[in-house]
């Protein structure tokens, strides 16, 4: 008893140090837009087509997840890819830290930001395997399956408040690139931290036999016909990917058109972490028991309000009505972009639900990068909308257009929400073929 309690709390630390270091992640990031926008000088479209290329190893995540179930090193398959993926992160930006105090290029800022995303996708994944495999210790349809997934959620969500709390000091107080290096200090941290910690003390359950990458690949394909996980990631995927989002055209409109103070649009993303981590709190207290379908519904209506919210925000109707811009910014910009995210919580915790023991690491990875395919479909999207609809560097005239496009394809996954699996659904249907 007293070691699994012991494994169980070096769990909580090395996930939850390791979930705040990536939620931290929005600090270097937040630094990246400004460097990008002020030194670079580079056109909305071209910051969007940047921050979701950088994204592009997130799409590889299948494959790392079936490497990291199937290739152990030192009888370990699951902490030496989190402190490689840390030392990659470490050395990417401590690179960008460096090379942006000369005159860097586009082309090679983009380089080491992919292999920082790849360094951070191999962390997530051999994370997000962790969760999935303590997670079976539990019993499978009990509220408390979801406990490690919201204590991990709340942690990534208090590291993205402080990262973007404090990026926007210290990008107003120092430089942008003065971020770079202090992310790069601590993912460094994060590798030594990682490396003193010995997979077995986490009692994580056995595989018996650990099978070869190829057995590990047909498990996967195996598992993926299973209507009930098939048919919810596809819902998942759908419901982002049809969403032309136009996150760096708004960023543009609010710091050179509105000139939105750089600490004020720091704070507006802290908002939205804040957001994150109180809806990590409610779900663990409240909502676990809740049908994730239900929640998943309820939070794609709530993002067609706030998207036509920004509309109403762009067409002037709360500036006439004596709201500040920058209240407005301050308020809800920062929790729009969070609400995007709010779905993989209860969606990560139907996974855990539905994954077959010993393919984890392939399963959740696989759900994790169509996700992240999805959103980077998504931006792509967006870019194109911002071109259809005519907005520049100087003219914002048709952005207002462009919001009420993506409000629109918010709502259409809603007609679709019985892709997603419903264990009570289910369970009367079964007692009524009985």
């Amino acid at each position: 008893m007293n070691s699994e309690g012991g494994g169980s709390r070096r769990i909580r630390w090395l996930l939850g140090f390791g979930f705040f270091v990536q939620g931290f992640r929005g600090f270097p990031w937040l630094g990246a837009n400004f460097f990008l926008t002020d030194e670079l000088r580079v056109n909305p479209s071209v910051l969007q087509l940047l921050q979701n290329s950088a994204n592009l190893p997130m799409v590889a995540k299948p494959i790392y997840g079936v490497v990291s179930d199937a290739v152990y090193f030192f009888g370990q398959h699951r902490v030496p890819y989190i402190a490689f993926g840390a030392l990659l992160q470490a050395v990417s930006w401590l690179a960008i830290a460096f090379l942006a105090r000369s005159n860097v290029s586009i082309l090679a800022l983009s380089l080491y930001l992919l292999l920082s995303n790849l360094g951070a996708s191999v962390v997530e994944v051999a994370n997000d395997a962790i969760v999935a495999e303590a997670g079976k210790q539990k019993k499978p349809s009990s509220s408390s399956s979801g406990e490690l997934a919201s204590f991990v959620w709340m942690a990534s969500s208090l590291g993205g408040i402080l990262g973007n709390l404090l990026g926007g000091i210290a990008i107003k107080t120092f430089s942008s690139q003065s971020t770079f290096l202090v992310f790069g200090l601590l993912a460094l941290l994060q590798f030594f931290v990682t490396i003193n910690i010995r997979e077995k003390s986490l009692n994580l359950p056995e595989n018996p036999s650990p099978a070869g990458v190829k057995n590990h690949v047909s498990d996967l394909s195996r598992v993926l016909r299973k209507p009930e996980i098939s048919y919810s990631i596809a819902w998942m995927a759908l419901s982002t990917a049809l969403v032309p989002v136009l996150t760096g055209t708004m960023f543009f409109y609010q710091t050179k058109i509105l000139e939105i103070d750089a600490s004020l649009v720091g704070v507006s993303k802290v908002v939205g972490q804040v957001a994150m981590l109180l809806w990590g709190v409610a779900y663990n207290r409240w909502l676990k028991s809740t049908s994730p379908r239900k929640l998943i519904a309820a939070i794609q209506g709530t993002m067609a309000v706030f998207v036509v919210s920004d509309l109403l925000f762009v067409r002037g109707v709360y500036r006439d009505m004596g709201v500040p811009d920058s209240v407005y910014v301050l308020f809800f910009s920062g929790i729009l972009e969070s609400l995007f995210y709010f779905k993989n919580l209860p969606f990560t915790v139907l996974m855990t639900r539905l994954c077959p023991r010993g393919c984890e690491g392939s399963l959740m990875a696989f759900v994790m990068s169509a996700i992240a395919l999805a959103f980077i479909v998504s931006g792509y999207l967006g870019i194109v909308l911002a071109s259809f609809v005519q907005v520049t560097v100087d003219d914002y005239s048709g952005f207002a257009g462009g919001l009420a496009v993506e409000a629109i394809c918010v709502v259409i996954p809603l007609v679709l929400t019985s892709w997603i699996y419903d264990e009570e659904e289910a369970e009367e249907k079964s007692k009524k073929k009985e």
